[in-house]
């Protein structure tokens, strides 16, 4: 009898370790599928924005930062072979923000990771001001507030300086244009939006927060910040990034409606006024369900969409920049050629700027000094072709070898 439990024993713990194999297998198998689908969108000509986007919202989102360096800047309609140039030397003088800009990222320590070197530290945090105060010199429309350096601190350590410019320029005149307003009235246009949906799906805990009249303020930091000042696992602030980037502007407060539903009875349970709620609601857990949640974010958006919830009277009385071009912005992220065709059109604009500086240093004559600044303007261009090819990554060998 003893023989026949013991038989038993170890015929249940061979399943239960051909099992976990078997799942081992199916999720590498899943990850190599999806590396080999955004390789094949990437080389699409037009790129086939469509299944970046369903790969960025989908189970696991873009899977690594090599992936986010290819695909965040199509995403947005940055052409990694045309980047702004790094910013001038002169970019903090006489800057209005500048003050408030240092004062936030040397508050920032946290957001860097954990282990780096306090000297590398460092010189990210004088290339986070300088693009701050870039983006804010080139756009006089857009106007700092307090935890757009937690969006941007991202983008940096993802992708680098210069595309982090390109990508961050980009984000703020269309997801986050409204946050960046000379004031907060289209921040908290964007913030009304919550109770609204609350109370499509659970009237009763919407009614629960009306009486402890808690409000929306506990969102701020989640929405402005796009969580990256609430969450300390960068994995799990990357992992949204990919979900907004590839969703509608909207979509970072589809996301907090679906944590207070999470937490809906901790929420019931709690004392029925302001400060009680508000204390809750505001210190996000950090072991959330974020595929759980994702999947339901993009759920109510689809059964509740800002067109239905713009009914309700908070949210008539202005009109969001951000919302009202969206429609606009996505249609132009559509017809993009692939980085080889755009790495070649450089190759063609360089040789061509070649052969007109010799045929100008020809039609001028033969002098050596204009032979000289022939052969500099060569080596200069070619160097800088050089240095955007070797910043573009030619990276099929990365995928290939991701998948293997």
């Amino acid at each position: 009898m003893k023989k026949v439990k013991k038989r038993q024993q170890q015929l249940n713990g061979a399943r239960s370790v051909n099992g976990s194999s078997q799942r081992h297998e199916e999720h590498v198998s899943w990850k190599k599928q999806k590396l080999v689908d955004i390789h094949q969108a990437l080389n699409s000509d037009p790129v086939d924005i469509e299944t970046l986007r369903q790969a960025a919202v989908s189970e696991g989102g873009l899977l690594t930062d090599d992936v986010r360096r290819k695909v965040w800047p199509k995403l947005l309609s940055v052409n990694v072979f045309n980047l702004p140039s790094k910013p001038a030397k002169n970019v903090r003088e006489n800057h209005k923000d500048y003050n408030q800009v240092l004062l936030d990222v040397r508050r920032s320590m946290r957001r860097f990771p954990r282990g780096m070197r306090a000297d590398e530290r460092e010189v990210l945090q004088e290339q986070l001001i300088d693009i701050i105060l870039d983006v804010l010199r080139r756009n006089p429309q857009l106007h700092y507030y307090q935890g757009y350096h937690d969006i941007v601190v991202t983008f940096l350590l993802v992708v680098g300086e210069r595309m982090a410019i390109a990508v961050v320029e980009t984000l703020s005149n269309h997801h986050l244009r409204d946050f960046m307003d000379p004031t907060m009235d289209s921040t908290k246009h964007i913030l009304n939006y919550l109770m609204p949906i609350l109370e499509q799906v659970d009237p009763e805990l919407h009614d629960f927060m009306l009486r402890a009249e808690v409000g929306t303020i506990f969102a701020l930091s989640w929405l402005i910040t796009w969580y990256g000042h609430v969450l300390s696992d960068f994995r799990h602030v990357l992992r949204l990034y990919d979900f907004f980037l590839a969703s509608h502007p909207l979509m970072p407060i589809y996301f907090a409606a679906v944590i207070v539903l999470y937490r809906e009875r901790e929420v019931k349970s709690s004392e029925c006024d302001m400060a009680s709620v508000h204390h809750l609601l505001s210190q996000i857990p950090q072991d959330l369900p974020y595929e759980h949640l994702i999947t339901q974010a993009q759920s109510l958006f689809t059964r509740y969409p800002p067109t239905l919830l713009t009914r309700s009277a908070a949210l008539q009385s202005r009109k969001s920049i951000t919302i009202s071009s969206f429609q606009d912005f996505q249609t132009s992220t559509l017809q993009q050629r692939p980085d080889s065709v755009l790495r070649q059109q450089l190759h063609q604009r360089h040789d061509t700027n070649l052969d007109l500086a010799h045929a100008n240093a020809r039609s001028g004559g033969a002098h050596q000094l204009i032979k000289m600044a022939v052969w500099g303007l060569s080596a200069t261009l070619g160097a800088a072709a050089l240095a955007v090819a070797q910043t573009a990554m030619d990276w099929a060998p990365e995928f290939l070898l991701q998948l293997f």
